[in-house]
């Protein structure tokens, strides 16, 4: 990295300039600073963003951090789920898959119980100690200007406007990124008219079920949820009333009727976090922009339910930063190499992300008295060890991976 002085400003030079400093951006930026590539890492706030949403790391993913040689460290901060629930909350039926029965595809074959924050710090970290990477906090991007040789960057500071010139800006700054609206692309998709509300709490929830998995699926006609264990916490993902005011969302009240249903008398639940937020389903009509790169939040959107989210953008950034890797260091052709990586990864997203996460919601919302012909299918398939296998391919995002290969 250097600094290029002209007659009336200073513009910072690094290769790889990366907006956003959740697990996305900061896989992003540790990786290609390991490959020796210069590498700035901004975000607006004054440190990683302590998101409560994301929490839980698939198999493949888990396999990458093993390459970046952090998943140890992670390991101790996580907790592994090798085992999953789904649930129906009225009949008591439980259909458990293990994913330990991918054992001969994985070296991970467990979910990594973690929230999304403590990678990202953990990264950013590490950024900084590198010779060519460098994590700078309070740094919000303002715009850019690119032409054929790179993009000029104008950053917003606590005291002034700083300028970054770079070969390449991946905007991994979330569902609200500025440089994916100054890209101009569409954003496509819809928006969930309920909100969804995520509670935390450090209450034994374990002792008021039998055999209770790290990750729950629990389905209801009348409200589903997510029971998630995380090193803290159990984590609590519910549906809310479209027509409720925030205020009622957060109270009391709902907190305790929420528990009611879980554990019989909610108000001895004391939480530590109560979130609320909106839910979409959108995907960026372009993910490669000239040198503006899209991946994670910025470039698609969609609801939690298994997960796929946070890990569908760390695959964003793996095939990305392999494509600046041959481009920057082998002189790879660069346009051909990132109109590959919008279509491998733009179509993941519509096919695989977009499709799952809609029908894992459509059978969570299913459940009856008895099993909903969701719930059906779904013992069906864990009878069968070959669907089983299929489904927690799939499940595990190994699938997605192996189809995005084979997309030219």
């Amino acid at each position: 990295m250097a600094n290029v002085t002209g007659t009336n400003t200073t513009i910072r030079r690094t290769q790889v300039l990366v907006a956003g400093g959740g697990p996305v951006g900061a896989v992003a930026a540790y990786r290609l600073a390991l490959m020796g590539i210069d590498t700035v890492l901004v975000e607006a706030l004054p440190d990683c963003p302590e998101d409560m949403r994301a929490s839980t790391l698939h198999p493949p993913t888990l396999d990458m951090l093993a390459d970046l040689g952090v998943l140890g460290e992670l390991e101790q901060v996580g907790l592994r789920a090798p085992t999953y629930h789904y649930r129906n909350r009225r009949s008591g039926d439980v259909i458990e898959l293990d994913l330990g029965e991918l054992a001969d595809v994985s070296a991970h074959p467990y979910r990594l119980q973690c929230e999304q924050f403590k990678l990202a710090r953990l990264l950013t970290a590490k950024l900084d100690a590198l010779p060519n990477g460098e994590t700078r906090f309070q740094r919000r991007v303002l715009a850019y200007d690119q032409d054929a040789n790179g993009v000029t960057v104008s950053i917003e500071t606590p005291m002034a406007i700083e300028t970054i010139r770079a070969d390449y800006l991946i905007a991994a700054d979330g569902a609200n990124s500025t440089v994916r609206k100054w890209t101009g692309t569409s954003f496509d998709g819809f928006t969930y008219p309920e909100r969804f509300l995520t509670l935390s709490t450090r209450y034994p929830i374990e002792r008021h079920f039998d055999g209770l998995a790290g990750v729950n699926y629990v389905s209801d006609r009348d409200e589903w949820c997510v029971l998630l264990r995380v090193p803290d916490f159990w984590r609590v993902l519910v549906p809310t009333n479209i027509a409720a005011q925030d205020v009622d969302l957060l109270s009391d009240a709902k907190k305790n009727a929420v528990f009611d249903g879980l554990v019989g008398d909610g108000a001895k639940v004391e939480t530590s976090h109560r979130t609320l937020y909106r839910v979409h389903q959108r995907v960026a009509g372009g993910f490669h922009h000239g040198r503006v790169l899209l991946a994670g939040d910025a470039a698609h959107l969609n609801n939690p339910l298994g997960g796929f989210g946070m890990n569908s953008g760390i695959h964003d950034v793996w095939n990305l930063t392999t494509r600046l890797r041959d481009i920057i260091l082998d002189d790879a052709d660069a346009d051909v190499s990132l109109a590959q990586y919008d279509r491998q990864r733009r179509t993941i997203a519509n096919t695989f992300v977009q499709s799952q996460t809609i029908a894992n919601k459509t059978m969570m919302e299913a459940g009856g008295d008895g099993r909903s012909a969701q719930e059906v299918r779904l013992a069906a398939l864990a009878a069968d060890p070959v669907k089983r296998r299929a489904y927690l391919l799939r499940q595990s995002m190994y699938e997605s991976l192996k189809d995005e290969a084979a997309i030219g």
